[in-house]
């Protein structure tokens, strides 16, 4: 069962992977046979990575058989980061609203100390980049709802919806080292109106927080289109919506 388990978690991050750095052309057939020996694994597992990607929506199912890759326009990617933000916004009032537990605070000023460190300094991306992932997915905790949870982890599997979506290549912003001060001066001010128990406060944060991305994510298909190839994910977007 656990090679099984480890065959699947194989096949998911390989085919997720190469779909988000767009070795495959939005609405091209999957050939399963090639991607079987490119990844080293048997079909069955692939199939249900396959299974998996259609429901996250980077794959779609073809009448005939097998799936091909989503074609995603600039309107879905901007969809897709609003609701990460009503959704994280969401998490936040709810937990401002019941109360965190004294631990899960506490785990939250550690991270939010993590990433102050990365930012002294010269910049520690990778550090950075850790920090902010491990923010994100407490955040999504912090409401004590599995379902947030769930639908936070779901919504960040989109192409360029996640939080750490354009991060890897913060390089190609403009006044990248003061986006990362700013998000998380937003990081901050979060917890801190988790703890003031300020409702309305953290879900408006955490919603001004998700449009980061969308400032980024218009930064490169408008201002710098150029640029776009060197963003995984971007690869997937209509040239013509952008």
């Amino acid at each position: 069962m656990a090679d099984r388990s480890t065959q699947f978690e194989k096949a998911l991050l390989g085919l997720r992977s190469l779909i988000l750095e767009g070795a495959f052309e939005p609405n091209s057939r999957l050939p399963e046979v090639a991607l079987s020996e490119r990844l080293g694994l048997s079909r069955t597992p692939l199939r249900r990575a396959m299974d998996r990607l259609i429901e996250e929506g980077l794959l779609e199912r073809i009448e005939t058989g097998g799936c091909r890759v989503a074609r995603f326009t600039f309107q879905d990617i901007i969809d897709s980061i609003e609701l990460r933000g009503v959704v994280e916004g969401t998490a936040a009032r709810l937990a401002a609203e019941r109360g965190v537990p004294e631990a899960l605070m506490a785990q939250a000023d550690g991270i939010l100390a993590r990433i102050d460190s990365a930012l002294a300094g010269e910049v520690d991306f990778d550090a950075y980049v850790e920090g902010n992932a491990a923010f994100h997915d407490l955040l999504a905790q912090l409401a004590g709802s599995p379902v947030i949870q769930r639908e936070a982890t779901r919504i960040r599997n989109l192409p360029l919806a996640s939080p750490s979506a354009f991060l890897h290549r913060q390089d190609l912003l403009p006044d990248f080292q003061a986006s990362l001060t700013r998000a998380q001066v937003q990081h901050r001010a979060m917890i801190e109106a988790i703890a003031a128990r300020e409702g309305s406060r953290a879900e408006a944060l955490a919603r001004e927080h998700a449009r980061l991305a969308r400032q980024n994510l218009e930064y490169l298909t408008r201002t710098e289109p150029g640029l776009a190839p060197q963003v995984p994910g971007l690869a997937l977007v209509s040239s013509e919506d952008t």
